[in-house]
C-alpha cells in the first residue's frame, strides 16, 4: 500500500483531499482492499458515488486509472486486446511485394506486441509509472454470465491469457474496483473473490458535506434546502430516485442561475437536473413540489 494510507483515518483523509466524503464503513472496506490486495465490489443505486470512489483512490494514491466500461455483449477480446488487422495487412502486402516472403516467419512476426492493441484488462496487467494502476470495472451488471466467468481468471490470479502470446501476469496486482447498479445479480463465484460494500444514499449531514465539497460556492441556506428537498424526493414513488450526483448537479445549476433560495418556480424550471424521466417530472411538478418545499422549510426551521 502506498502513499500514507496506513490506517482507516489515512484513507478518510486521502479521499477527503479529493473532495470525496465517505462514511467510516466505506473507508474501512477501502483500507482493507488496499491492505489485502483484494478487489472491491461496490453495489448501490446509480449516482451514489461508486465510480467516483475509484477516481478518488487513483488520484489520491497517484496511480493511473484504467476504466473498463461494461455493456451488453462485452467479450474478452474487447476487454483484453485486439489485433491491428490493418497494420498486419500492410505488413503482408509489403512482404509479398518484396517477394520470397517466408510464411512461417511472417506469421510469427504478425502476432507480436508491435501489432497488439491493448484494452483495459491487459493494460491493467502492465507495469505503470507510480505503481500498479486502479482498474475500474464499471457497471458489471450490464454484462452477461460468460464475461463474468472470464473475469474469474483475471481477479483470481491477476493474469490474462492471449492465445497467440500466452499468459501475461501482472508483476504487481492492480487495485480493482467493480461497480454494479444491481439491475441483475452478479454470480457468487465472482463476489467471493471480492470485498463487498453496499453504497447507500447518504444521510442529511453527509450529503451536506458532499455539497460543501463539490459546490462550495452555494450558501448554507441554499445547500440545506437543496439537500433536504432531494432527500424528500427519495421517499416519493419515483421511477428513478435522484442520486448524490443529481444533488450536486442541481446545486451547480442553481448557482449558475444566481438562485439564493428555492421557490416553486425555480424548482419547476430546474427539475430536469435531478429527475431524468418525464413521468417523474410530471408527478412532482406543481402542487407536489410546492408541498415538499413547504415541508422542507418547516423541518429546517424547526432544527
Amino acid at each position: 500500500m502506498s502513499r500514507t494510507a496506513e490506517t482507516i483515518d489515512d484513507v478518510e483523509r486521502l479521499l477527503s483531499g479529493q473532495d470525496y466524503v465517505c462514511d467510516r464503513a466505506l473507508a474501512t472496506v477501502v483500507f482493507l482492499s488496499l491492505r489485502l490486495g483484494r478487489p472491491l465490489f461496490l453495489e448501490g443505486e446509480a449516482g451514489v458515488g461508486k465510480t467516483e470512489i475509484a477516481k478518488a483512490i487513483a488520484s489520491a494514491l497517484g496511480r493511473r486509472l484504467i476504466r473498463l466500461q461494461c455493456y451488453e455483449g462485452l467479450d474478452a477480446a474487447s476487454a483484453v486486446c485486439d489485433w491491428n488487422f490493418a497494420a498486419q495487412m500492410i505488413a503482408i502486402r509489403t512482404a509479398e511485394a518484396g517477394g520470397g516472403a517466408d510464411r512461417d516467419a511472417l506469421r510469427s512476426e504478425l502476432f507480436t506486441e508491435d501489432y497488439l492493441i491493448e484494452r483495459p484488462l491487459l493494460a491493467a496487467m502492465r507495469p505503470q509509472p507510480g505503481g500498479a494502476p486502479v482498474l475500474l470495472i464499471d457497471e458489471l451488471d450490464r454484462t452477461d454470465e460468460p464475461f463474468e466467468a472470464f473475469l474469474l481468471e483475471a481477479l483470481s490470479d491477476f493474469q490474462v491469457t492471449i492465445p497467440e502470446l500466452g499468459t501475461i501476469r501482472a508483476p504487481e496486482p492492480p487495485i480493482v474496483i467493480l461497480t454494479s447498479n444491481r439491475t441483475r445479480e452478479v454470480h457468487d463465484a465472482l463476489k467471493r473473490r471480492c470485498l463487498y460494500h453496499w453504497v447507500d444514499y447518504p444521510d442529511f449531514t453527509r450529503e451536506m458535506q458532499i455539497v460543501h465539497a463539490r459546490a462550495p460556492e452555494a450558501t448554507e441556506r441554499l445547500s440545506r434546502e437543496v439537500v433536504a428537498f432531494v432527500q424528500k424526493l427519495r421517499t416519493e414513488d419515483l421511477f428513478k430516485k435522484p442520486g448524490v450526483a443529481e444533488t450536486i448537479d442541481w446545486a451547480k445549476c442553481l448557482l449558475a442561475l444566481d438562485v439564493i433560495s428555492l421557490s416553486p418556480e425555480v424548482i419547476a424550471d430546474t427539475l430536469g437536473a435531478i429527475l431524468k424521466y418525464q413521468d417523474d417530472i410530471q408527478k412532482i411538478t406543481g402542487s407536489p413540489a410546492r408541498k415538499i418545499l413547504d415541508e422542507v422549510r418547516a423541518e429546517l426551521a424547526a432544527t
